[in-house]
């Protein structure tokens, strides 16, 4: 009886460490500011990291909630970029309202607001991210291997900006992408960003409110990685609507075509090739 008990009490301790250890080493999921969100107020984020003794980790989540018509989530390279409230050359954007960022990297990771207003006041937020040996990191998104394409500068020498409402139209005609060819956006002063959008209800009445990706670097290669139609425009008020939007057809990989004439090598064993020899010897005798 008394076997069995301990027995029992080793299997129930396993059990129980077990349980932990997974507590311990799943992957958290954050909501930034709590109850506040994303919003704009002076050192919530700051404070709000270091509530609790928070430690972030390869594969947990940030939360991201708030108001998209004000606001975004702006990723940015370093410090410097994020004391400065500087969303010129960001790593990613986010706008949904509703983002939902994994920490994939160890390092530190910068996030502001593009409401530039409102990062000064305090709306932007730095984790340090560490790694983990016992947590398990999640696995990078399988690399697409390209052929390098043709890179054609939108609008050429006019580049990106309002020229014509028919202007990018016209220079698109007749151009044939396909997959691995490159956008290359250069634009400054008035034109600020670069939206491609997902379909063309949204590209007929210039809609930036759902992009799949942000571009605002003024010299930005977009490269077209999936067959298909695929739509930009900018975000800035009228300016879409005068013309400065784009829409192209990328054509799949072209495939390895064979040429039906051209003999193919014939892998002959070794018998194969000494029947040859005696027939090609008794024709010759």
């Amino acid at each position: 009886m008394a076997t069995r008990t301990r027995i029992f009490s080793f299997v129930f301790m396993m059990m129980s460490f077990t349980v932990l250890l997974g507590c311990c080493c799943s992957a958290r999921i954050y909501k930034v500011g709590d109850s506040e969100g994303w919003t704009a107020k002076d050192d919530v984020y700051y404070a709000w990291a270091e509530t609790d003794h928070k430690e972030f980790h390869v594969g947990d989540s940030l939360i991201f909630e708030y108001d998209p018509i004000i606001n975004d989530v702006t990723q940015v390279s370093g410090s410097l970029e994020y004391e400065l409230c500087d969303y010129s050359s960001p790593q990613a954007v986010y706008n949904t309202g509703h983002d939902i960022v994994t920490l994939t990297e160890p390092g530190f990771h910068y996030f502001i607001t593009s409401n530039q207003t409102q990062c000064v006041l305090g709306q932007k937020l730095d984790v340090l991210v560490i790694h983990d040996p016992s947590r398990p990191v999640p696995p990078p998104p399988p690399s697409k291997i390209l052929p390098v394409g043709k890179t054609y500068k939108v609008g050429d020498s006019e580049g990106w900006k309002v020229y014509d409402s028919d202007f990018y139209n016209k220079w698109s005609e007749g151009k044939q992408y396909q997959v691995g060819d490159t956008l290359l956006f250069e634009y400054a002063n008035e034109v600020n960003d670069v939206y491609e959008i997902i379909g063309d209800l949204e590209f007929i009445t210039c809609d930036p409110t759902s992009p799949v990706a942000v571009h605002k670097t003024g010299h930005d290669l977009v490269r077209l990685t999936e067959p298909g139609v695929h739509y930009f425009i900018t975000s800035q008020s009228g300016y879409c609507e005068a013309g400065l939007k784009l829409r192209v057809v990328v054509g799949p990989l072209a495939k390895a075509v064979s040429n039906p004439n051209f003999p193919k090598k014939m892998d002959l064993s070794a018998m194969e090739r000494l029947n040859n020899w005696l027939q090609t010897f008794k024709s010759h005798h």
